[in-house]
């Protein structure tokens, strides 16, 4: 018997033709031609997709789940992605809202090779959440950037990392910026006695961010940033795969750009390979909403075959007051990663502020979490 994963999509449509829309994209989403044209009985039977169901949601939205061929995939993280909604991401009236893969793409891509539970052994963190800032804002040169680390790490951070803006640009250049952040973590590392991670940002093509991790390794470096829709989830896939070494923590950048559910994308930066995975947490500067966050953490840490959990970080726009809130919403498997909040106060205060923050997570009560 053919192996197939089942993708669930939301259509609008009327009762009428939703049959047929289904069908539509079934074919669309497999052979990409009329079926009248294919000619052999074992792409009919094995190749095509199969519609398995259709489910009426109200308002004129139906729930469809189409079953395709696991063979198609070839364990691609790109693939994938061309397979589950590849040419159907261009009807706006179509959105991706899950994927049951069979056992054999789960082994075949692996998921996190260090995940939360190896960040939490690099951070030596046990029993408490991880915690975490960025290095903003654009614009600065390497040594201020360098600076801003040292003050962050002063405070007892488990990571420092690059905002997702910082790339190789001509004020911060990559080959100098990185040097001089991973020196200035290690010296207040080496005052603090605590682990803290410099993760800087990859960026480019393929070519470039394999230099990139060059350098970072040669810095004593083994965890970094990237953002897979831009970069490419077949990168962030590869990268993993070839640097097991180097944790990945993955930016959402430009994933809220297609109708795709950010429960399902989260799920599927775990499956490629993400250590940890940053979103927008609730009441924050996006429009994340409870439940969708409590859904994308879940898609993160919850059992997915053999898969390790990988690493919830919410963020965007949070501040210390809410630090309780988050431990008590999240638990300990996460890390709250708090960037401008921090940077507001003064930079002789930096590190204080810094050290406020740490010690919020580190005394908090997670035996009062109910999750």
């Amino acid at each position: 018997m053919t192996s197939r994963l089942n993708v669930s999509y939301r259509i609008r449509a009327d009762a009428r033709s939703i049959e047929e829309r289904a069908c539509n994209i079934a074919i669309e989403q497999s052979v990409e031609m009329p079926l009248v044209a294919v000619r052999e009985a074992s792409i009919l039977a094995d190749i095509v997709g199969q519609v398995s169901r259709i489910a009426d949601r109200g308002d004129g939205w139906f729930d469809v789940d189409i079953a395709l061929a696991a063979a198609t995939v070839g364990a691609d993280a790109g693939q994938l992605l061309n397979m589950l909604f590849g040419n159907s991401s261009l009807h706006e009236d179509v959105v991706l809202r899950d994927v049951r893969l069979p056992p054999e793409l789960l082994r075949a891509f692996g998921g996190p090779r260090n995940g939360l539970e190896g960040l939490r052994r690099r951070a030596q963190a046990k029993n408490r959440a991880l915690t975490g800032s960025a290095l903003k804002p654009q614009g600065l040169p390497p040594e201020a950037l360098g600076e801003l680390a040292f003050e962050l790490a002063l405070g007892g951070l488990d990571l420092v990392k690059d905002d997702h803006g910082l790339a190789d640009q001509a004020y911060s250049p990559f080959a100098r910026r990185v040097p001089a952040c991973a020196k200035a973590v290690r010296k207040a590392a080496a005052i603090t006695g605590h682990p803290t991670r410099y993760a800087p940002s990859l960026s480019g093509h393929f070519g470039q961010i394999e230099k990139q991790l060059v350098l970072a390794r040669e810095e004593g470096i083994d965890t970094v940033l990237i953002a897979p829709a831009i970069a490419g989830v077949s990168t962030l896939q590869g990268l993993a795969r070839a640097h097991p070494d180097f944790a990945f923590l993955t930016h959402p950048a430009m994933s809220g750009a297609a109708r795709v559910s950010p429960v399902l994308f989260a799920r599927l930066l775990r499956l490629f390979g993400a250590d940890g995975a940053v979103f927008p947490n609730h009441g924050g500067r996006f429009g994340y909403s409870e439940a969708v966050c409590a859904d994308i953490a879940a898609a993160l840490r919850d059992p997915w075959g053999d898969l390790p959990p990988s690493a919830p970080v919410p963020a965007g726009g949070m501040t210390l007051p809410r630090v309780p809130e988050m431990l008590r919403f999240y638990g300990k498997d996460a890390m709250l990663l708090i960037g401008g909040a921090l940077l507001s106060a003064p930079k002789e205060n930096l590190a204080a502020a810094t050290a406020s923050f740490v010690r919020a997570v580190a005394e908090h009560d997670y035996g009062k979490i109910d999750a």
